[in-house]
């Protein structure tokens, strides 16, 4: 198996001739080799001789030297030493010999930092810990020395003590002592190391590197503005190498590949980063069942060992049919709980408002039945959904209860029972206690407020401890076909680009981007993952003709700024497409972390703030004088001004 993909590697390069050919395949064999089977070492270039977590008792009787924080204290008898890798006991001497010794390890406080030397012996029979890796060790300690001592923490370092996210994101450098931020950044490494090797070394793929320092570009999410020392001329940090890999294409470097560092001024948004991390690659020569072929074959690859193997191929879905049945473009398929289409059977109905709905053009009777609902859900809850349902859409939704033995049914539920009691038992295969939510409406308006109300179902029922969405499940989807364009929400008479300008259009599609644009396809593709989207990627438009009659006529961008990008498609641009992996939110799936703030060493706050260095920060009017801008204040300046000046208290 080695020598296939080495030699499919050493086709990927130039191939030199001779004898030379023979010293790179032979050294790169042998480096790979020995890379595939070395064990990595942990106390290489260091004072000490092994990690506090990796003693056995195949280590009995070995002298060792430790470094580490102190991490809990028992009776001046016994401490706990813990480094990166893990914890061991440590024996404090109690003879006057080593006075010295037990006073250093007895009066550092906790989290203080040491380095002991001694011996690996066993535990007494009956003190085993079976809970520690090394609970079958002790150290017995012959000498300590205190490599700095630690003041009043204000939080302790254990996994177990509850801390505002605020205190933890102010003191970010005690946070990642904790064993699940270690956990969670050394899984990112690996996990990126094996995409690298993966990208690199398996299939050719050439990691460059592009400007941070870049320019407007027209369409997508608010840029970072940065100013030059020239009068009234501004970078602006890149939303993603979107333009840069497509011209790396271009100039022929054929495979790009990046852990991109990505900008977005998004401002207050939960669970988003102002800055983060992305997988970048894009390809020439190249389709979409070839992208998902690479991106399936790259997450199987660098999945963690201590999960569930990937199975590939993922499954793929139309955008049209996860907005019909789960009511967005990121379903979540670990549960059913699906969107059933059921206006056929209120074709002749009394009901006035199922009636106004169907008469309109794109006029649906939707619904989705919740399993066991009548059992597990109060009726706070039911109206909770129906104001949820009011306040965000705009929509109506009504609760109707089949088979339950409740009294819950409003007179318009009570009519619909008597009506299409059966044929909609039979329609939704409906059991004892299930609960439907209806509702009627335009076709994607009705299918996207029962898609958000089928997620807060769930989060309802696994509140009374049902369980639906198996959290060791990874469920992945491809979701293809999106529209090309999408009507602009504060112009509905104008169109954007649904997923960005330099999408291609759907081959089947391009003759309708004169007449019907809206109708378009694209040849845009995402992929999900237990409901999120993790990557996002499409095959280009490699035309200038078809890109400026997009870009200009359809879209109505200003071309200048994009000069550069048509310019280079008019000579002799290749066929290619890309795709970009959210590094920090597939982090936080498989780690299975709360927030992505939990998967990235020093995160903002969901204001964009770092509350450890308080970032954004003010500067004095002499430093921005070299850039020509200055702060307008607004009208209570004076207030702001002086805000400036008092102590930073942190966000709660």
């Amino acid at each position: 198996m080695f020598s296939c993909w080495l030699s499919r590697l050493c086709r990927g390069l130039s191939t030199p001739t001779g004898r030379v050919t023979h010293l790179i395949q032979g050294s790169l064999s042998r480096r790979l080799m020995l890379s595939s089977q070395r064990i990595p070492e942990l106390s290489s270039f260091v004072a000490r001789t092994n990690t506090c977590g990796e003693l056995r008792s195949s280590h009995l009787g070995q002298e060792v030297t430790l470094c580490g924080w102190i991490q809990y204290r028992r009776q001046n008898i016994f401490l706990v030493l813990r480094d990166f890798h893990g914890l061991v006991q440590v024996v404090i001497p109690q003879d006057e010999s080593a006075a010295s010794v037990k006073k250093i390890l007895c009066e550092a406080p906790m989290e203080s930092v040491v380095q002991v030397s001694g011996t690996v012996i066993s535990r007494p029979p009956g003190q085993e810990n079976p809970k520690m890796p090394t609970g079958e060790i002790e150290i017995k300690v012959k000498s300590a020395q205190l490599l700095n001592t630690c003041k009043k923490l204000p939080f302790e370092i254990k996994d177990f003590v509850k801390k505002t996210e605020a205190l933890r994101l102010q003191y970010r450098y005690l946070d990642l002592r904790s064993f699940q931020m270690q956990y969670n950044l050394r899984l990112r490494s690996r996990m990126v190391m094996k995409m690298r090797e993966y990208l690199c070394n398996l299939h050719g793929f050439v990691d460059i590197e592009t400007p941070t320092l870049f320019k407007r570009t027209p369409g997508g999410a608010k840029e970072f503005v940065i100013p030059s020392r020239e009068p009234g001329k501004f970078y602006c940090l890149p939303q993603s190498p979107q333009q840069f890999k497509q011209l790396l294409m271009v100039g022929g470097l054929d495979r790009y590949f990046q852990v991109a560092r990505c900008y977005r001024d998004e401002g207050s948004r939960p669970d988003r980063q102002p800055e983060f991390t992305q997988i970048d690659i894009e390809m020439s020569f190249v389709d979409q069942i070839g992208i998902r072929s690479l991106i399936e074959g790259l997450l199987q690859y660098s999945w963690p060992s201590d999960k569930d193997p990937v199975v590939v191929p993922f499954p793929s879905m139309t955008f049209a049919e996860a907005l019909a049945s789960y009511g967005t473009d990121k379903p979540d398929t670990r549960f059913g709980m699906k969107i059933v289409d059921i206006s056929d059977v209120f074709r002749n109905t009394k009901v006035g408002f199922l009636q106004d709905a169907l008469s309109k053009p794109q006029g649906t009777v939707k619904a989705i039945c919740i399993s066991e609902g009548a059992k597990y859900l109060k009726r706070k809850d039911i109206e909770s959904l129906r104001k949820l349902a009011a306040d965000h859409f705009n929509q109506e939704v009504l609760p109707v209860f089949p088979k339950a033995n409740r009294n819950w049914n409003s007179p318009v539920a009570k009519s619909i029972m008597e009506e299409q009691r059966s044929e909609l038992i039979r329609l939704m295969e409906i059991q004892e206690d299930g609960v439907v939510l209806l509702t009627a409406g335009e076709h994607r308006k009705a299918c996207s407020v029962l898609g958000k109300l089928r997620l807060e179902c769930a989060d309802l029922l696994e509140a009374r401890g049902l369980v639906l969405r198996d959290p060791a499940l990874f469920s992945f989807l491809w979701v293809v076909d999106f529209p090309l364009f999408l009507p602009k929400e504060e112009n509905p008479g104008e169109l954007e680009s649904a997923h960005h300008p330099f999408t291609a259009p759907h081959p089947s599609d391009i003759h309708l981007l004169h007449t019907e644009p809206k109708q378009v396809r694209s040849q845009h593709y995402d992929l999900v993952l237990n409901g999120n989207e993790i990557g996002g990627g499409s095959i280009r438009i490699h035309d200038a003709e078809l890109q400026r009659y997009i870009l200009a006529t359809l879209l109505k961008e200003d071309v200048k700024l994009l000069s550069h990008l048509l310019q280079a498609l008019d000579f002799g641009a290749p066929p290619h497409g890309g795709i970009a992996l959210g590094l920090d939110r597939l982090i936080c799936l498989v780690t299975g972390a709360p927030s992505i703030r939990d998967v990235i060493a020093f995160p903002k706050s969901f204001r964009g703030h770092d509350l450890m260095s308080n970032a954004p920060d003010s500067l004095p009017p002499e430093e921005l004088k070299p850039y020509h801008i200055q702060v307008s204040w607004p009208a209570d300046s004076e207030a702001e001004k002086s805000s400036l000046n008092q102590p930073y208290h942190p966000e709660s």
